[in-house]
């Protein structure tokens, strides 16, 4: 019995509504149904609270890349508009990006190029030419060769390109003018010395064909390492009773050819004679034409563990580099050019260095830098973050690789030899991976040859304690591409405002 009129049975629970009842037959427990939500734990805050920053800055960094992109290609839109002639062309740039020092990447610079200034240049419709160095000095033979290929058709040793469908800008002078209209582009100081190296010494040099592998062969044919040993004085040793050597005390030498012989071994080839050209047409021209403006873009790598936390700071803050992208390829756009500054003149350095007594070699004081500012100081910071490791050691390590190849070069040429000749049976190893013969092993020296000259080549005109290469025919040749001036203010303007 209960008092008070309450019943001593439990008052029914309240029907279920059409969502739980539905929920409830689909399999789902009902204690899932009945529970509350409730704050999560002090961990888990935290990596919410991290997580969810860390996305949020990610996110917004992104949003950020693209409204600037777009805003910057909504200003040049209208000149992918305009239409060209039916023997118009469209404007056409020359990117130049050269190997970073340290970087196994070779593209990175280019990579720079196509993501942060490529997509201004495409909107506004200016087409591109790529020259990418996979290895240190790349781009600089290829300006030299560029170069010396250009004077040597119009000094009328090249024939110019056949041109079997009458195409319109295709002589020497209107491919030439062509580049002169649409400029280049330059990414980070190492490529500028590169540039500025190739361009020195396409000026320079003469105009005889250069086969960078028959030189090499030329200068590495006596330096005698595939020179075979001299046999020792006790193997040649004579009995008394034979005044005369007989094979039995001869060492084992190659198998006899008529070719071999002292007095009937052919003549050597004649040497090949350089190309006849006039002393006059050969020598470096006096004076420049004039050369594309340039577009400098200023290009950091990071590489190494000890650049990782300015790493993570670019990958967050992305829209920087969008910006600084954009404004170069804004320059370039609007073809706004100054003249290129130019270091003072040799007489004026040359005081300079005697009164301060400062070295041209080594890396430039800032006292110097502060009398004579030039554009051959663009982006100097950059060379402070190349690795230092790397700079430090890069010289030494060609070294070393060299000389533990021709270390090991000996015993190959041996094992080679003994096999070409018969003297010794392959072993059952040899046998099933035959070892290389001569020929072989001296195709792989010119190629590891080649790539450590090539590479020497290159250390000597990237390293960061040697300014960039400057030749004074330039002056008064070269421009950069700059900001526009700003348009005077009108009185209609005044009142719009």
């Amino acid at each position: 019995m209960s008092s008070g009129g309450d019943s001593v049975f439990p008052k029914p629970a309240p029907p279920n509504s059409g969502v739980r009842a539905a929920l409830q037959y689909t399999g789902i427990p009902v204690s899932w149904l009945d529970k509350r939500p409730s704050l999560p734990s002090r961990n888990w805050l935290i990596f919410l609270g991290v997580t969810g920053t860390v996305a949020g800055y990610y996110i917004y960094d992104r949003q950020q890349c693209k409204r600037i992109r777009q805003e910057y290609k909504d200003q040049v839109k209208d000149l992918a508009d305009v239409p060209l002639g039916t023997k118009d062309l469209p404007r056409k740039v020359t990117v130049y990006g050269a190997k970073w020092l340290g970087d196994e990447d070779h593209d990175r610079s280019m990579k720079y190029f196509r993501k942060y200034v490529k997509p201004i240049l495409v909107a506004a419709a200016i087409d591109y030419d790529m020259v990418t160095g996979r290895r240190l000095g790349d781009v600089a033979r290829r300006v030299a060769d560029d170069i010396r290929e250009e004077r040597r058709k119009f000094a009328g040793l090249d024939p110019p390109p056949m041109n079997l469908l009458n195409l319109p800008n295709s002589s020497p002078a209107e491919k030439h003018q062509r580049r002169l209209e649409g400029g280049i582009v330059i990414v980070g100081r190492h490529t500028l010395k590169e540039y500025m190296h190739g361009l020195k010494r396409g000026w320079t040099d003469g105009l005889q064909k250069v086969d960078r592998e028959e030189q090499l062969a030329q200068a590495l044919e006596n330096d005698g390492k595939f020179d075979e040993p001299e046999p020792e004085p006790s193997e040649l040793a004579l009995d008394d009773d034979e005044p005369l050597p007989t094979p039995s005390k001869l060492p084992p030498s190659r198998p006899f050819s008529v070719l071999s012989a002292p007095n009937l071994r052919m003549p050597p080839p004649p040497p090949k004679t350089a190309e006849d050209i006039a002393p006059a047409v050969n020598a470096p021209p006096s004076t420049i034409p004039p050369q594309p403006p340039m577009l400098l873009v200023t290009f950091t790598n990071y590489i190494g563990l000890t650049q990782i936390p300015l790493m993570i700071w670019d990958f967050f803050n992305e829209r920087q580099k969008v910006r600084a992208g954009a404004e170069a390829a804004m320059k370039l756009v609007r073809g706004a050019t100054r003249p290129f500054t130019a270091p003072p003149s040799f007489p004026a350095a040359d005081s300079l260095v005697s009164d301060f007594n400062v070295d041209h070699d080594g890396p430039q004081k800032p006292f110097l830098q502060e009398l004579s500012p030039s554009d051959l100081d663009f982006d100097r910071e950059g060379e402070s973050w190349y690795k230092a490791s790397t700079v430090r050691n890069y010289s030494s390590e060609i070294e070393k690789a060299r000389d533990e190849y021709y270390k090991s070069l000996a015993k190959k040429l041996e094992v080679a030899r003994a096999l070409a000749r018969g003297t010794r049976e392959p072993t059952k190893e040899e046998s099933e991976n035959p070892p290389p013969t001569e020929v072989e092993l001296r195709a792989e020296r010119m190629k590891k040859e080649l790539r450590w000259t090539s590479d020497e080549e290159g250390w000597d005109i990237v390293r960061p304690d040697k300014n960039v290469d400057w030749d004074e025919r330039l002056r008064n040749i070269l421009r950069v591409y700059t900001e526009p001036p700003p348009r005077p203010s009108t009185s209609f303007d005044a009142q719009s405002s």
